[in-house]
């Protein structure tokens, strides 16, 4: 979490310097912020040496020191941000006394008085910097319970049956013993509690796997190990009259025992399960020790970490997955009843919705099953647990389970941990948009802003957040929704998330189920998020904070509430995030308009924008939506206010059913802006578009008027945009004939360098897919809803060659067919819903392709989907992979 704090602070230093509305006074040497800066840069590097040397840490001294580093960080904190927003303020009240703001204001910073306090706080930074460095290279000695980390538990499987595992264990059985060539390593992928030690225990007791093997080994490693010790287990139980005690005090030193390891294996067929490995290295280490010979000897390795488990060929990796609504039933049932203890019908149907509430992750069935089974099975009490995820049954399991589910978390990188904590500030199970989240980890300073060039506008702050989100999903401790596009946690992860935040005051939870409010008070706090009774909420921040508080960020996650709320802003002056989409608002906030410190600003309001928006100089992202029960009138265009022209700082605009205005003067112009979504088609003039040079993300909303027949120009001016990568264009209400006429929105030429393009409700012929399928650039195209009209569209051979997506969705498409069988050379997916006239698609896809989906469709089409499997498995017999097809139908 240190480094997380280290990096908001660093984002503001990062705007005294580099902010053109800022002027450091020129008594008020700007060495002081300079070096301050090195400084904070010089922390976060010393905290990166976490990453490096975690195996062999003291987990909780190392947390200690960083708890430390937290705290005089907010210290630091709330001595220069008061000191800057009281200039900010002062300077903006002598000027709303005297006159208008001027459309280019600049603030006059003085640091000289904060030298003391910056000084100090250098000092403290260089002394605890280098005891944290210290301690990584020396780790303290351990208490005792502490020195093993309990990564896993032993699920307790019964012999006889392996509920939601049988059929996985007979597939990595078979391939156990397989004379194929997919390499002797096989690999178990899966979330902390999803059963990988108790499968590979499973196998590697099975009578058939023991006779098969000379030699069977079972190490467990986890994420603290010394290689030694793993050497010597292997070679102890290799060979029983090995000495383990004399090999450890032996002088035989790493390479005497890696050649041991390697001597006593050759000529042996056998068995080693690595289990619970957490680094690349140390697989690839170990592997190299192990004959890969004639005798067909295998590895089987379980991680949590998706590149470990990327050790073994594609064929030998397989992903545990959760278990379904039935199979947690029956493992709920046998932990709870076992075989002979009978389950009434009363019980087994509340039964069946707390082993859903488990969400399919064995660990928490397993454990909830064992509190349930120690007290009374009444169905009134099963009842109030089935209901009720918040119910202390549940709790006391995710407690129980946190020793293997904090590794997870204590051992991530260093500038993953406040991004993984910041997800639990949502609702639990809340599905959520990666942009948003993105945006919100830029505002708050989460991101590497080494990458980013403020002088250069670039995507590296999106691109980075999606790097952090791979990496997150990779080591399974998020999951992403297919058919949404949105990711979640699982409700085990939420609930450590939420107890590791409110310890590190990353964030607190106000009014969640009587939750009492913390004893330092809500001002001390961070960042409040608000899930449940916003009004209540609220009120609670108003009657607490009776003083400027501490406060940071305000997320409103929770339920929409469609009455007015008094936000009570007067004493969170420091705000950098609010976050208000989930609260109607009638008016116009004014009061938001004091909170220059702003990055994020996010509301759901149907008016005009005041035009003194401007005064929020700081903010990055302004996202205003609509109420969705209200629509626009057609012919009365809402236009954001001309001084959004001033606004220099904004990356990302979101502004639903609002255009952008024509620049006022030759002078407009909006550098930093990379994504502007939501307008319609009178923000895409020439005028406008040639003012945002920098832009890389256009999304187009057009609301149609009944008798429409005037041609919309959105894409005649696209093609200046030289910067732009995603393109989407939606026609909200799309009025679709019984005939194909010309489209009221014509294609134009689009940039090379476009790389996505979402389009909806346009009703184009599909010969006009030509002016899109020689982009060169082009990897994912998403048809929509009419997008394109006609039976038949013809792939040519030459068309669409960086193609790796394609989206197909509510299309009147009777054939989709191929000049030739060179056509769409790289794609990977194509996806297919709701074509109910689609007939006939292709058969002669490369071997680049991963996955097809065919969801709602023609049954002809289905029956092609599978041929198509078919044959591409025949084809394609003995690679790395298999087509992955999956179809969903209700016909």
């Amino acid at each position: 979490m240190a480094y997380g704090a280290a990096g908001c602070l660093e984002l503001t230093i990062e705007r005294l310097l580099k902010s053109s509305y800022i002027s450091i006074v020129q008594n008020s040497s700007p060495q002081i912020i300079k070096l301050l800066y090195k400084e904070i840069l010089s922390l976060k590097e010393a905290l990166r040496e976490f990453d490096k040397k975690r195996s062999t840490i003291n987990m909780k001294m190392v947390k200690s020191l960083e708890a430390e580093m937290v705290e005089a960080i907010y210290k630091f904190e709330d001595v220069i941000d008061p000191h800057l927003s009281n200039q900010f303020h002062s300077q903006s009240e002598e000027e709303e006394e005297t006159a208008d703001h001027p459309p280019s204001m600049v603030f006059s910073v003085d640091v000289q008085e904060i030298k003391q306090d910056v000084d100090s706080f250098i000092e403290t930074m260089n002394i605890m910097k280098r005891a944290y460095v210290h301690e990584l290279c020396n780790p303290s000695p351990e208490e005792e319970e502490d020195g093993v980390v309990p990564s896993r538990i032993d699920f307790g499987v019964n012999e006889s049956n392996m509920v939601g595992l049988s059929d996985l264990f007979m597939t990595i059985k078979d391939r156990l013993d397989s004379e194929q060539s997919e390499g002797m390593i096989v690999s178990l992928n899966g979330m902390a509690g999803i059963g990988k030690t108790t499968l590979a225990k499973k196998l590697f007791q099975d009578p058939f796997i023991v006779n098969c093997y000379i030699r069977l080994v079972f190490v467990t490693i986890g994420p603290k190990y010394r290689l030694a010790d793993i050497l010597v287990d292997i070679l102890t139980q290799v060979n029983s009259d090995i000495d383990e005690i004399m090999l450890m005090k032996g002088e035989k030193g790493l390479a005497g025992l890696k050649r041991m390891v390697y001597e006593s294996l050759k000529h042996l067929r056998f068995l080693i399960v690595l289990d619970d490995v957490w680094e690349m290295d140390l697989c690839f280490v170990l592997l190299e020790l192990f004959p890969d010979d004639k005798y067909r000897s295998r590895v089987l390795v379980t991680t949590r970490m998706e590149e470990v488990a990327n050790c073994a060929k594609p064929l030998n990796i397989f992903n545990i997955f959760f278990l379904d609504k039935k199979e947690s039933w029956d493992l709920l049932r046998e932990k709870v009843f076992g075989e002979e203890e009978p389950c009434s019908y009363g019980l087994e149907k509340a039964g069946k919705k707390i082993a859903e509430n488990c969400e399919g992750l064995p660990l928490t069935i397993i454990t909830v099953a064992n509190i349930l089974s120690k007290v009374d099975k009444t169905i009134e009490y099963w009842n109030e647990v089935a209901d009720d995820k918040q119910n202390s049954v549940y709790k006391d399991a995710y407690e129980q389970m946190s020793k293997v589910l904090y590794p997870s978390y204590d051992y991530l990188d260093q500038h993953l941990k406040a991004c993984f904590l910041y997800i639990g500030a949502f609702p639990q199970n809340y599905l959520l948009d990666l942009l948003q989240l993105a945006n919100l980890w830029s505002a708050e300073g989460f991101l590497n802003s080494e990458s980013m060039q403020y002088s250069e506008p670039t995507m590296n702050c999106t691109y980075d957040s999606y790097e952090y989100l791979y990496d997150l999903r990779a080591k399974n401790l998020i999951m992403f929704d297919n058919e949404t596009s949105r990711l979640h946690l699982h409700s085990s992860f939420w609930y450590l998330c939420n107890k590791e935040a409110a310890r590190t005051k990353l964030f607190y939870a106000l009014n969640c189920h009587g939750d009492t409010l913390p004893e330092e008070g809500i001002e001390s706090q961070r960042r409040l998020c608000i899930r449940n009774n916003v009004l209540l909420a609220i009120k609670d921040v108003h009657n607490s904070i009776a003083s400027d508080s501490k406060v940071r960020s305000l997320l409103c996650t929770g339920y929409f509430h469609k009455y007015p709320v008094p936000l009570f802003l007067e004493h969170l002056r420091l705000l950098r995030v609010l976050e208000a989409r989930s609260i109607r608002f009638y008016e116009f906030p004014i009061k938001v308009l004091k909170l220059v410190q702003l990055r994020y600003l996010a509301l759901l309001y149907n008016g005009n924008l005041p035009s003194s928006i401007f005064k929020l100089w700081n903010l990055q992202n302004l996202i205003v939506v609509r109420h969705l029960k209200i629509v626009k009138s057609i012919g009365n265009l809402l236009y954001l206010p001309i001084e959004i022209w001033n606004m220099n700082e904004l990356k990302y605009l979101y502004t639903c059913g609002r255009d952008l205005p024509h620049p006022y003067c030759e002078g407009s112009l909006l550098p930093n802006l990379l994504n502007l979504c939501g307008v319609g088609p009178q923000s895409c003039a020439k005028s406008v578009l040639e003012k945002i040079p920098n832009l890389k993300e256009l999304s187009i909303h057009i609301e149609l008027a009944p008798d429409a027949t005037e041609p919309l120009t959105c894409f005649d001016h696209i093609s200046h945009l030289h910067q732009l990568q995603e393109l989407g264009c939606y026609i909200m209400n799309p009025t679709l004939k019984t005939d194909v006429v010309t489209p009221l929105v014509p294609l134009s030429d689009f940039p090379l360098s476009l790389t996505k393009l979402y389009l909806k409700g346009l009703g184009y012929p599909w010969e006009e897919m030509r002016k899109i399928s020689s982009l060169p650039n082009l990897t994912h195209l998403f048809l929509e809803c009419y997008a394109f009209r006609g039976p038949k569209w013809e792939v040519r051979d030459n068309e669409f060659q960086s193609l790796l997506c394609l989206n197909i969705e509510d299309i009147d498409l009777e054939q989709l067919t191929f000049q030739n069988c060179h056509c769409l050379p790289v794609i990977e997916s194509l996806h297919i819903s709701h074509c109910y006239k689609l007939k006939e698609i292709p058969l002669t896809f490369g071997k680049s392709l991963v996955n097809i989906k065919v969801v709602e469709c023609n049954p002809m089409a289905v029956k092609c989907a599978i041929k198509l499997k078919e044959e591409w498995d025949d084809k394609y017999a003995g690679r790395e992979r298999l087509l992955e097809l999956v179809v969903r139908s209700s016909l």
